[in-house]
């Protein structure tokens, strides 16, 4: 390759350096529009959230609705938790609470008491017999 030719391809790769560099400048011009746009609409609706959440008035969300089951099972962890260190069978654990010592409910008793066993909160001393673990 002579020196002409080498200025040529130099000339060359010059002018597609320049034409890359053109376009990755528009590039970063519309990126950087874009970029300004977005960062002020974020503004905006930073400043409206603001806004509206002076005037609302400061909402509660309510509690989510206790159901049949969610007490029985609050007012047996609650009792183990106020007596942590009895043992409870499961009729006694209905005369604690008030609640009816038909046998059906007491068996529901005793299934959920096996529940509570499986989940960990409770230990079984004895055959029948729960306790809090401690």
């Amino acid at each position: 390759m002579n020196v002409t030719e080498l200025l040529a391809d130099l000339r060359s790769q010059h002018e597609a350096a320049t034409a890359r560099a053109g376009e990755l400048q528009g590039q970063i011009d519309h990126l950087t529009a874009a970029l300004a746009e977005t960062e002020a609409r974020l503004t905006e609706l930073d400043i409206a959230r603001k806004v509206i959440a002076e005037a609302a008035p400061a909402a509660t969300e309510p509690d989510p609705p206790q159901t049949e089951t969610s007490t029985a099972y609050q007012a047996i962890v609650n009792a183990f938790n106020q007596h942590a260190s009895q043992v409870f069978r499961a009729r006694e654990l209905h005369e604690l609470l008030d609640l009816p010592t038909d046998e059906a409910s007491v068996n529901i008793t005793r299934s959920r008491l096996a529940r509570l066993l499986r989940q960990g909160f409770l230990t079984q001393p004895g055959r029948g017999r729960y306790q809090k673990r401690t």
